[in-house]
């Protein structure tokens, strides 16, 4: 058995290697390259339109009015819905590994992902609510697995190659569910409320191994919440997601800015050296200067993906959902997606580390005692010393942010077993969901995190040829709705794929 597993490992490592530093990143930045060069660099053209859009009519009823449409959910939960998935451990765990690997460099490379990587989530979202149809409860479905079907397969030819990559996009989706939108999360979760909220008698009681009875209760009270809530379906997600997003972001935030404002004289200097050693890296890897400038690239991109998950197609499943009539409109909330995951949270994470003293601007080190597991937890705990307060908090919101991504990756995996299976395999997959969340809590073994993050890797590949592939149809919807809405043009609008659904979205648009 130990023979298998390491060959298992070996296996996968290969492969993950292989899909996420040899091709995948290169790939989501040189699509993220095309489609904004392509959409004449929307994201700095337009700013005042999207975020006049998003953030600027964030009260507006349009937006955080409940859709009455079965099925359907306003741009504001739908957006909440997809931060949940994406708002995750990687924020903060993620960024505090990326630094002590790559150095404060890292941080500009992860701004170089967000920036490029909102036009490739500004596409997703614009082909997924082109692409989408009515399910068999008249439902919205949409999806990565439509535009490759309908819209990469309608070119002469590719119909085959388009189901083909369709069926292997949603058996990678299901497959990642499973792993990190799961029991990898659950699993963080149990580590650090273990470690911020000990109960003696339950930490040194063992099931089996290592294994606690108090991993054991934390799962199944996990499992329980996950339940009520993933059963009732998107309606359910969508209205917990839209109350508690906001409000972890914002608590995150606000702690983070009293750090940085206590440590306010260090703020100068940690921008130096993220600018600085993002072309001229410490030493903390080891290696000539050409390995540690693929380091902090690696890193930054990595990271900067592993977040907000721009190009991996999975927060379309849940952009289609929303009753929006028009495709660039949820597209834009796509590019405030990762603006608001990347720019604003991984931003403040980084911040808050680099001035903290904690790490070393000079060196790239850590100071004696301190890891990048903990990085995080000792700076607030810095600040606020009181009874351990400061891991506590961070404990709390990375359990707000972890289980948030189980119910956001729970409608991903539903959505893309719909397409494979039908509405019989959605009930099934929401159960065995459910049931898989207390397992997370019991499991040790890394392998199956690094299998899932292998899976969330390949989800991209089929993705970003749909996407670059439809790049010319993205153009023509987003330059039909600048001459429209912005430039006052009278001309008929381009809504979606299936005349019904267009005649249908046109005279809603008209009623407005």
């Amino acid at each position: 058995m130990e023979n298998f597993l390491a060959g298992l490992t070996s296996v996968n490592d290969a492969i993950n290697t292989f899909v996420w530093v040899k091709l995948g990143l290169w790939i989501l930045i040189t699509v993220g390259v095309i489609m904004t060069v392509s959409l004449k660099f929307f994201q700095v053209s337009h700013i005042g339109h999207w975020m006049k859009e998003t953030i600027g009519s964030l009260f507006a009823k349009k937006n955080i009015g409940h859709a009455k449409e079965k099925g359907a959910i306003s741009p504001f939960q739908a957006l909440c819905t997809a931060l949940a998935a994406t708002i995750g451990t990687g924020n903060i765990a993620g960024v505090a590994g990326a630094i002590c690997i790559g150095g404060a460099g890292a941080v500009f490379w992860m701004w170089i992902a967000a920036f490029f990587g909102m036009m490739t989530n500004f596409s997703e979202n614009v082909l997924g609510i082109y692409y989408r149809r009515k399910n068999h409860s008249d439902e919205w479905s949409g999806g990565a697995m439509y535009y490759l079907e309908d819209g990469l397969g309608g070119y002469k030819g590719m119909k085959g190659v388009g189901k083909v990559l369709a069926i292997l996009f949603a058996i990678f989706a299901v497959l990642a569910s499973f792993g990190i939108g799961n029991m990898g999360q659950t699993n963080k979760i149990v580590a650090n409320i273990e470690a911020a909220f000990p109960i003696k008698a339950l930490v040194e009681a063992k099931l089996f191994g290592d294994v606690s009875v108090y991993a054991l209760v934390i799962g199944i009270v996990l499992m329980v919440l996950g339940g009520l809530i993933i059963l009732g379906g998107l309606k359910r997600i969508a209205a917990f997601a839209e109350k508690i997003v906001p409000f972890m972001v914002v608590l995150f935030v606000l702690g983070a800015l009293v750090i940085i404002i206590v440590h306010c004289n260090m703020i100068g200097a940690a921008f130096a050296a993220i600018f600085t050693t993002a072309f001229k890296p410490v030493a903390v890897a080891g290696g000539g200067i050409g390995y540690l400038i693929s380091v902090v690239v690696t890193q930054g991109f990595k990271r900067g993906v592993f977040s907000n998950e721009a190009g991996l197609g999975s927060s379309v499943m849940v952009h289609s959902n929303s009753n929006v009539n028009e495709p660039v409109t949820q597209g834009i909330w796509g590019i405030f997606e990762v603006f608001a995951d990347t720019i604003v949270v991984c931003t403040m994470t980084a911040l808050l580390i680099l001035t903290s003293g904690l790490y070393d601007l000079t060196t790239g080190t850590l100071v004696e005692g301190v890891t990048d597991a903990t990085l995080v937890a000792s700076v607030f705990n810095k600040v606020f010393p009181w009874g351990n307060i400061g891991q506590k908090f961070v404990a709390v919101a990375m359990f707000l942010f972890a289980f948030t991504t189980v119910l956001g990756w729970s409608h991903y995996g539903s959505k893309a077993v719909e397409y494979l299976a039908g509405k019989v395999g959605v009930k099934i997959y929401r159960v065995f969901f459910v049931l898989l969340i207390v397992t997370g809590g019991l499991m040790t073994s890394s392998l199956a995190w690094d299998i899932s993050d292998t899976f969330n890797g390949l989800m991209m590949i089929p993705n970003l040829i749909g996407v670059v592939c439809l790049c010319p149809l993205v153009m023509k919807i987003t330059k039909n709705y600048i001459d429209r809405r912005l430039n006052g043009k009278e001309i008929k609008p381009i809504l979606s794929y299936d005349e019904k659904l267009q005649k249908e979205a046109e005279e809603k648009i008209a009623n407005e």
